[in-house]
């Protein structure tokens, strides 16, 4: 989808740029004003863009977001897809087996739920559905998240336990957990409440 910039809706001219569209009314780029909550509502009003435009961009900005963790999830569903295929593997401990599976449980899951949104699209492909899509595919994409984080912990903890011991593996299994939940779940909720 192109934006565009000066339609016949807002009556500007076309050679109305990104950055004029961000003025306020006297002129100036808000800097006084920026971190209200009004700021954030006149900058989606500020778009030249419809309803169904605005659903649109959403689920193209949602799926750009998918492509990135798809990638991470194959690389890991892969790795964990060989993982009993190699010499080393029949070595492992009950306790290793048991965070295999759910591991590679997880891995599955959060491939099924990433992908989801797409074999949803072409499900209701041309049926108006676009603003249930949306919101649908965004639930989805934050299960897939959360079963990701799942296996990332799962396989960090697998391999350091076969590597260093349980010691290690449970003292940085736990680091790397609250690293994702940190840079997933906490920096948005702080980013969200200071406002644009």
């Amino acid at each position: 989808m192109t934006e565009t910039y000066g339609t016949e809706r807002d009556g500007g001219g076309d050679d109305q740029g990104p950055e004029e569209e961000n003025r306020d009314e006297t002129g100036s780029y808000g800097t006084a004003r920026r971190g209200t909550r009004g700021d954030a509502e006149r900058a989606e009003e500020n778009r030249d863009e419809t309803g169904m435009e605005r659903w649109d961009r959403n689920f193209v900005e949602l799926l750009q977001e998918l492509r990135v963790a798809q990638t991470g999830v194959q690389i890991l569903f892969a790795f964990l897809l060989t993982l009993p295929f190699t010499n080393r593997f029949g070595d492992v401990g009950d306790r290793d087996k048991v965070v295999y599976v759910i591991t590679l449980v997880a891995a599955a899951a959060a491939t099924a739920l990433l992908i989801a949104p797409v074999s949803g699209h072409r499900q209701v492909f041309r049926q108006g559905r676009k603003p249930q899509l949306v919101r649908t595919a965004s639930i989805l994409a934050q299960a897939g998240l959360a079963a990701l984080l799942v296996a990332m912990i799962g396989a960090v903890f697998l391999v350091l336990d076969v590597v260093a011991g349980l010691g290690w593996a449970a003292g940085l299994g736990a680091a790397i957990a609250v690293l994702f939940v940190g840079l997933w779940y906490l920096l948005p909720k702080l980013i969200r409440a200071e406002g644009p």
